[in-house]
């Protein structure tokens, strides 16, 4: 990362296929798999970046929320290089990157904007004022987004991770096939709720009150118009939301980012909604959709400069926020 929207380098090793055949993440297998490929991805960075040791400025390193043990992982290691190189540390909220990361490639500053984040743990609503002020409007009350992508996956016994094998099967399928809830909440929440659409996938299955026996009886269109109805459903609540979130603080300018950020409906949906209501529309590029080192990168280089670095005291947390 060069001044905070230009990457040099940006390498994921992908745990897709490890945690396939569990049908989620295995923190166990999460946390070796860190171990193992950390040295080489950093190496790699190194080699695509054409850069040496002494071009870094600093490092930053994502400590909160997560996975403990994969956390603990890069922790250790950034502490390491730290005191090694002899540079700066910058622990990183990595759901605060993402709401940085659709600023990765542009040429002027988005701010202020209403920031939707969607991922597989997290459903949030920020208002971003910069890329140092940043205010929590609401977030997920059970299921996040992304996880319900995963769970209805797995009820309708699509592949692993979710969110592409949902959309996969919905592109066959009619997104108005099944009525399934839109919740809510109260009047003027900007908190989400999915588990009820989840339940109710699962029943329209198996039968009310039931959990096994029905997949076997659908058709192939059957599961397509189910997939479909149900992501329709949760991108129509995503949508609502954000759109709430812009009439009550008056913000004109909607940025999108998280894993579940991939998802054509969704941003085609936002993208749509904003241009016929004279809205400003980012979402991040899809490299930097998922978790990445190049939206770490980005808010640790504002970090930086704003002073807000960390020392080797510096620890993982598997829960909470820095903002």
């Amino acid at each position: 990362m060069a001044n905070g929207t230009d990457v040099r380098s940006n390498i994921v090793a992908s745990q897709i296929d490890l945690h396939k055949k569990y049908g989620g993440v295995v923190p166990e297998i999460a946390s070796r798999a860190h171990i193992e490929h950390l040295d080489a991805v950093i190496e790699e960075a190194f080699s695509e970046a054409g850069c040496e040791v002494g071009a870094v400025d600093a490092l930053a390193v994502t400590n909160r929320p997560g996975l403990v043990g994969a956390l603990q992982v890069g922790v250790t290691a950034a502490k390491t290089l730290s005191w090694a190189w002899k540079k700066p540390i910058i622990g990183v909220d990595h759901i605060r990157a993402h709401a940085m990361s659709p600023m990765i490639g542009l040429e002027a500053s988005p701010w202020p904007a209403i920031g939707l984040i969607v991922s597989g743990g997290h459903t949030s609503l920020f208002d971003i004022q910069s890329t140092t002020d940043i205010e929590l409007l609401g977030a997920t009350t059970d299921d996040a987004a992304g996880e319900a992508f995963d769970k209805v996956a797995t009820i309708l016994g699509l592949g692993y991770p979710g969110g592409p094998s949902i959309q996969r099967a919905g592109d066959a399928g009619d997104a108005n096939a099944i009525p399934f809830p839109r919740t809510m909440l109260k009047h003027g929440s900007l908190d989400f709720s999915f588990s009820g659409i989840k339940t109710a996938v699962l029943y329209h299955v198996h039968g009310n009150g039931k959990t096994t026996g029905g997949l076997e009886k659908l058709s192939t269109q059957a599961i397509a118009d189910i997939a479909a109805s149900f992501q329709q459903a949760v991108v129509d609540v995503l949508v609502k939301k954000t759109m709430l979130a812009v009439a009550q603080t008056n913000r004109s300018t909607v940025v999108l980012g998280g894993g579940v950020a991939a998802n054509r409906l969704l941003r085609e949906s936002l993208k749509t909604v904003c241009t016929d209501r004279g809205l400003g529309f980012h979402a991040a590029p899809m490299p930097y959709c998922t978790d990445n080192a190049a939206m770490i990168a980005a808010l640790g280089y504002h970090l930086l400069h704003g002073g807000a670095t960390s020392d080797l005291t510096l620890d993982a947390f598997p829960t909470g926020s820095l903002v």
